[in-house]
């Protein structure tokens, strides 16, 4: 047996097989709610009763989830330390015929969570792999920042480490779309004065605790972002940070590249300072790199 090959049910209620209560074997991709467990929908439901297994990223947090519902499928564990082995046994399980759920612990699984593994394994095996699709913290944070929405990009986690980090955010300076992170609580601080540090004044927006009691967008522009938090402190909860496109520009004058450069060599090496410099102002990077190595050359 396989999923149907149409990527919609033929009738709304999804009652197009004679028995539409049991799916058919496969691989089944389920969104979870990421705060308020009401945002689950009715087909999630469906899936997460109907299957033989549930492969999950923490079972202790998908357990709180399915006991809520009166579901008492079997749960197995799915992350970051066990996926190889996790998917082999999926596979498995889909080849014997059965309906194997993976969830995430919160929001659209494989999107900055477990599972890519079990999801390319499935394909490659030619494995039937279906969505259930739901609640999604970065789409939500989207619709609430009210910034340009035709064109945007999701970076998940930017590095922790900082040298790293700046190089990231450098690389991602000239792309012509709102940008969209995760961020630690611990990390937002540091994050959001490299944002403005990078990108300059851009309207921006913190979004945290989405869809749960103390949810908070908080919106500005992000030199006002990082200095409100620098203050504050770090806030607490789940963290997306919206960014708006970077407006039209001239080109960088010569005095804005060296002081750029001069900022980075103090923090990092000329190659690493080379290539943020030249990511920021989109430049080649073998010329910014040469001007870097001169710069270093000539301080005392």
């Amino acid at each position: 047996m396989a999923l149907p090959t149409r990527t919609m049910p033929a009738l709304e209620d999804g009652s197009d097989r004679a028995d539409a209560s049991k799916p058919a074997p496969g691989l089944y991709l389920v969104a979870t709610p990421i705060g308020n467990a009401r945002d689950i929908t009715l087909r999630a439901l469906d899936i997460l009763r109907a299957a033989d297994i549930i492969a999950c990223e923490d079972t202790r947090v998908t357990r709180t989830l399915l006991t809520l519902y009166g579901i008492s499928t079997t749960v197995i564990a799915c992350h970051d330390h066990n996926e190889a082995t996790a998917a082999d046994r999926i596979l498995a399980e889909v080849a014997a015929g059965k309906v194997v759920a993976l969830v995430s612990d919160a929001g659209m699984p494989l999107v900055s969570d477990p599972g890519h593994r079990v999801v390319r394994a499935a394909i490659d095996a030619g494995r039937p792999v279906t969505v259930v699709p739901g609640p999604s913290a970065p789409l939500a944070a989207l619709a609430l920042a009210g910034l340009p929405n035709e064109r945007f990009l999701f970076a998940g986690f930017l590095p922790a480490k900082p040298s790293a980090r700046r190089e990231a955010i450098a690389s991602l300076a000239s792309v012509p779309a709102t940008l969209m992170f995760f961020e630690a609580p611990h990390r937002l601080v540091e994050t959001l004065a490299d944002l403005a540090d990078l990108l300059g004044a851009r309207p921006a927006a913190v979004a945290r605790e989405l869809t749960k009691r103390f949810e908070e967008v908080r919106r500005a522009p992000l030199d006002a972002l990082a200095g409100h938090y620098a203050e504050a402190g770090p806030p607490k909860g789940e963290i997306v940070l919206v960014i708006a496109p970077p407006g039209p520009q001239a080109g960088p004058a010569a005095g804005d590249i060296e002081a750029a450069l001069r900022t980075a060599l103090a923090q990092t090496g000329v190659r690493e300072a080379a290539a943020e410099v030249a990511a920021r102002f989109g430049l080649p990077r073998r010329e910014v790199y040469a001007q870097a190595l001169a710069l270093k050359r000539s301080a005392p």
